[in-house]
């Protein structure tokens, strides 16, 4: 703790998970906190008890001197970032609402499972190849069932290690299904998520994992700054009279940018004459397919703003 003059008059460890405790007894000062898992409930307990917090993005830290002369550890780490900002106003990351987190870590939960159940299936595949077993094509969530098949054709029948990647498809099947009725309910709730839904290939999984990435739409100046936030713009190299455009940024959360991709590829699919689609297959001709799915999905962030 400093005070205004950046005067050390306290320092000492504490646990992260009493920093509430603490920060009880204490008269509103300002808080600041390096980006990590923590950090957010850290935040919310802060501001609870009145004080000015600042979650400080990991990009920063190079920049206000933290692990200089390749010497970091949490005690100088904490001794740099209050020193800063004693001096100068430190920006802050966006402190998502409470249930714009949750909605954001159900859906994480749902592909951290798909993702799961897509390498046992991709599993049992190329065991099924080793065996020259062909399995029919079809969903993901029949995919047991006519792994079974094909096996029990054969004299060998199902092997049991296989058996029990089988069972698990289907348990994780079952648990994504849960999830999905559950981002369903919460799509159906908000007339954020319900608006969104309107676009073609949008459903209720990219609706909320849009609207929980966002948050608050009136923190975005424009259209052009929700694309940049999900680094669905290109970037940029020039220097004096050199100009250089770059792929997109790939600078906003991952996750989001799968999402509107996929959205964009299911409108491709099952909207093929509407205008949006339309006007992708024109960008099609000219620059290629992948290039106009991700021009497509840089279309959807008006809607944001709209929403």
């Amino acid at each position: 703790m400093r005070s205004n003059d950046g005067k050390i008059i306290e320092e000492r460890r504490h646990p992260t998970r009493l920093l509430g405790r603490y920060l009880k007894g204490r008269p509103p000062s300002r808080v600041i906190v390096e980006t990590s898992a923590e950090a957010f409930a850290v935040a919310d307990q802060a501001k609870a008890l009145g004080h000015e917090v600042r979650v400080v993005p990991s990009s920063l830290a190079k920049p206000l001197g933290i692990g200089a002369r390749r010497i970091k550890n949490d005690r100088r780490d904490a001794q740099v970032l209050s020193e800063v900002s004693t001096r100068i106003d430190l920006p802050s990351v966006h402190i998502k609402s409470p249930t714009a987190r949750e909605q954001n870590a159900i859906c994480s939960s749902r592909e951290s499972m798909t993702r799961a159940r897509t390498q046992l299936v991709n599993n049992v595949r190329g065991f099924s190849r080793t065996r020259m077993i062909r399995i029919r094509s079809g969903a993901t969530e029949t995919f047991p069932t006519r792994a079974r098949q094909a096996m029990l054709e054969t004299p060998a029948g199902i092997p049991v290690h296989v058996e029990r990647v089988l069972v698990s498809i289907e348990a994780l099947t079952t648990q994504i299904r849960a999830a999905d009725k559950e981002l369903k309910k919460i799509a159906k709730e908000s007339e954020t998520c319900q608006r969104l839904m309107t676009v073609p290939g949008v459903g209720p999984v990219t609706a909320v994992r849009f609207s929980a990435a966002l948050d608050t739409v009136k923190r975005f100046r424009n259209a052009h700054s929700v694309g940049s936030y999900l680094g669905l713009t290109p970037g940029e190299d020039s220097s004096s009279t050199r100009e250089r455009r770059l792929s997109i940024t790939k600078a906003g959360p991952p996750h989001v940018r799968w999402t509107l991709t996929q959205a964009c590829w299911s409108a491709v699919r099952t909207r093929p004459n509407d205008p949006m689609v339309v006007w992708a297959k024109e960008v099609e001709k000219r620059r290629g397919k992948r290039i106009a799915i991700i021009a497509l999905a840089d279309t959807l962030k008006p809607y944001a703003r709209e929403a």
